[in-house]
C-alpha cells in the first residue's frame, strides 16, 4: 500500500480507540488512534481521520452503532479493536464476540479498506485479581489472529511483547493505557502496517524499576479493587455503561493538519 496519497482513516472501537488514559474530560482525549494517523502523516500521507469509538462498548454494540457509519465514509484504512468489554464479564460468549469482530474485518476488507487490529496483553501481569480471566485473553488472542489471517488484517500482536504489561503503559485503573502506553501501541499499529519509517522500537523495554516491597503490592491491590473494580463492578449490577450518554469524538472524516 502506498502512504504518500491522500488516505481516509477510520477507527472504530471503545474506550481505547477513543483515548481514555491519554488525557482528561476537560483537555480532551488523545489516544492511539490520533497517535496512529500522526504516524501516517508523518510517513506522507494527506490524511483524514474520523474515530466512531465510544467507551464501555461491547463488541455486538461497535459492530452494530459503528461499522454501516465506517462504511459510508469509505475508508483506505481501519483500525478494529473490541472485545475487552466483554471478555471481563461473566456471560462473554468468545463465538459471538470474534463473530461480531469477523464481520467487521470482512466488511472492511471487502469495502477496499486495509484493516488492523490488537491483542490483548496479560492482564493478569497488570492486575493479578484478574488471573482467572487469563484462558480467556489466550483464547481470544488465537482468535482474532485467525479471524484476521482469514481477511488479510494487520495484527498488532502486543501479546508477545513484554512491554505491553508495564504498569508505566498503564492508566492508575489498569483497564486503559497511559499515554506512553498509547504511544507505544500506535508505533505497534505502525509497525504491523509496514508504514515506511516505523519498526519493532515501540516494543523496547523502559528502564527498571526497584521491585516494591510486599505491603505497597498489597495495599495497591487493596486501593486499585475500592478504587476501580469495586465502582466497576456497582455498574454492571445497576446496568450502567461508562459510555451512557457519549457519542463519538471525531463521527466525521477531518484532515489532520501536519
Amino acid at each position: 500500500m502506498r502512504w504518500d496519497g491522500d488516505l481516509r482513516y477510520v477507527a472504530l472501537g471503545d474506550s481505547q480507540t477513543e483515548g481514555v488514559g491519554d488525557g482528561d474530560e476537560s483537555a480532551g482525549y488523545r489516544g492511539y488512534a490520533d497517535r496512529f494517523a500522526e504516524h501516517m502523516v508523518a510517513a506522507g500521507a494527506r490524511v483524514e481521520y474520523a474515530n466512531l469509538a465510544v467507551r464501555g462498548r461491547l463488541a455486538g454494540q461497535v459492530h452494530a452503532e459503528q461499522l454501516e457509519p465506517a462504511l459510508r465514509l469509505r475508508p483506505d484504512v481501519a483500525t478494529v479493536f473490541a472485545g475487552v468489554n466483554d471478555l471481563i464479564r461473566p456471560g462473554y460468549d468468545p463465538d459471538a464476540v470474534i463473530g461480531h469482530l469477523e464481520t467487521m474485518f470482512a466488511e472492511l476488507t471487502g469495502a477496499g479498506a486495509k484493516v488492523a487490529t490488537l491483542t490483548f496483553p496479560d492482564i493478569t501481569k497488570i492486575a493479578p485479581l484478574t488471573r482467572p480471566l487469563l484462558p480467556r485473553v489466550l483464547d481470544f488472542n488465537d482468535r482474532v489472529r485467525a479471524a484476521a489471517a482469514r481477511h488479510d488484517v494487520a495484527v498488532a500482536d502486543c501479546f508477545r511483547h513484554a512491554i505491553s504489561t508495564d504498569r508505566r503503559l498503564w492508566a492508575p485503573d489498569r483497564l486503559h493505557c497511559s499515554s506512553e502506553g498509547h504511544r507505544r501501541i500506535a508505533g505497534a499499529v505502525a509497525h504491523a502496517m509496514e508504514l515506511p519509517g516505523a519498526d519493532i522500537s515501540w516494543a523496547d523495554p523502559l528502564p527498571p524499576l526497584p521491585t516494591p516491597a510486599t505491603v505497597t503490592r498489597l495495599y495497591d491491590e487493596v486501593t486499585w479493587l475500592g478504587s476501580f473494580l469495586g465502582p466497576w463492578v456497582a455498574r454492571r449490577i445497576r446496568g450502567r455503561s461508562s459510555g451512557d450518554g457519549r457519542v463519538a469524538k471525531r463521527p466525521e472524516l477531518i484532515p489532520l493538519v501536519p
